[in-house]
């Protein structure tokens, strides 16, 4: 997977009491982004020592170059492309939030699902639920994936909406592909091409260049997609001509269905299923030795000593055996199916994908029933809404 301040560690979305936020790691065999955060619970951000000021970056010879070589691959104009440049201004604390992680607690998922499933981002999820259901409802339709899945996401990333992050993205991916820190093997070349996209989109009239705010690796909207993955992934839901993250519910959700759908979701598939894992170490070790990735058959989990329910039996696709801390207590075990692995194409963690799943079941159930007055209260207030799609398919 791609790189990440903790591997395989929980995020938590930038709603919660965070000391240190990393929302961005990045694939380079599938060239897509996925999303990561880290939080105080888990360790703090490592303290960098910041540079002096910097001078403008469109007067240094790296940042010409750059400008050069993408007018002359684009055909964009070279003075448009230096004066954007010109405007962008070296963020300290990107480059500080960028670093890995100093060692915190031992990860526990019981802590950390509790964290997911607090009420505010429950009333959220079933506020937004309420108000775009037909979206969500023809994305399911079109991609295969569920309403809940595109809830959990968008309530883990951003509380949907909520906290979409206050750093300029031009700042911030200049900073990352010119001034990226000494200390961890260096990305710039990575955000370099995150901010040929960015200039791109701003290029094609897609986003104000000087004026979106995103995450301080640069991730935008209520999905926190990176600009590469809007090229790649996001779509043009409501039919306006238009890609728009922020404002649009219908682009935000078709995009995060599709994003999966592309990663290969199993229309009709479960997530995982329960497992009690074998209790011979040899057999326990080689079970969990791919991780997230489903590479055994039921039949192969069982002759490992593995239990699984019938169903999980019958499960035509291959398994992952997946392992949570606890803390000091017992780890949790699930068999992943390919959709779980699908999830972690967003974030590598399969912290992550189970909250992912557990906070859009939450939903699911708490939508079947009557809504309490808090939640009555907390639909009241709506984002932007997009015309409902009466007959309209993207």
């Amino acid at each position: 997977m791609g790189y990440s301040k903790t591997d395989n560690a929980p995020g938590v979305a930038p709603g919660g009491s965070t000391q240190c936020i990393f929302l961005m790691t990045f694939n380079l065999s599938r060239l897509g982004c996925v999303f990561f955060t880290c939080f105080s619970l888990f360790g703090t951000c490592a303290a960098q020592p910041q540079p002096e000021a910097q001078p403008n970056y469109a007067s240094r010879p790296s940042v010409q170059e750059f400008a050069r070589s993408l007018a002359e691959k684009n055909e964009w104009s070279e003075s448009w492309v230096t004066e954007v440049l010109s405007q962008a201004n070296y963020q300290p604390k990107v480059a500080q939030l960028i670093m890995p992680t100093t060692a915190g607690p031992p990860r526990n998922w019981t802590v950390y699902k509790k964290r997911m499933l607090e009420p505010v981002r429950l009333q959220a999820g079933l506020a937004f639920w309420r108000a775009h259901h037909r979206w969500l409802d023809l994305a399911q339709e079109r991609f295969g994936v569920p309403p809940q899945i595109v809830l959990g996401i968008l309530g883990v990333e951003s509380i949907y909406g909520r906290h979409t992050g206050n750093f300029r993205v031009l700042d911030s991916l200049t900073t990352l592909s010119f001034d990226f820190p000494t200390g961890r093997s260096d990305r710039s070349p990575l955000f370099r091409g995150e901010l040929e996209a960015f200039l791109s989109l701003s290029h094609n009239k897609q986003i104000d260049p000087l004026t979106q705010l995103g995450s301080f690796a640069g991730a935008i909207g209520t999905p926190q997609f990176l600009p590469s993955s809007i090229q790649k992934y996001g779509v043009d839901f409501d039919g306006d001509e238009r890609i728009d993250l922020r404002h649009s519910p219908a682009d935000i959700i078709g995009s995060v269905a599709n994003y999966l759908s592309q990663f290969g979701w199993h229309r009709g598939w479960p997530t995982h299923f329960q497992v009690t894992p074998p209790s011979n170490p040899e057999a326990l070790s080689v079970l969990l030795g791919p991780d997230i990735v489903p590479l055994f058959s039921p039949q192969e989990f069982l002759d490992q000593g593995a239990l699984l329910s019938k169903k999980a039996q019958a499960h035509k696709g291959k398994l992952a055996l997946v392992q949570l801390f606890n803390g000091d207590a017992a780890p949790t075990f699930v068999a992943g199916t390919s959709n779980f692995y699908v999830i972690t194409r967003y974030n590598s963690s399969s912290y992550y994908a189970l909250a992912v799943i557990g906070l859009g079941d939450a939903l699911a159930k708490a939508r079947n029933r009557p809504p309490s007055p808090a939640i009555h209260q907390a639909g009241s207030t709506r984002s932007p809404v997009c015309p409902a799609p009466s007959g309209h398919r993207a």
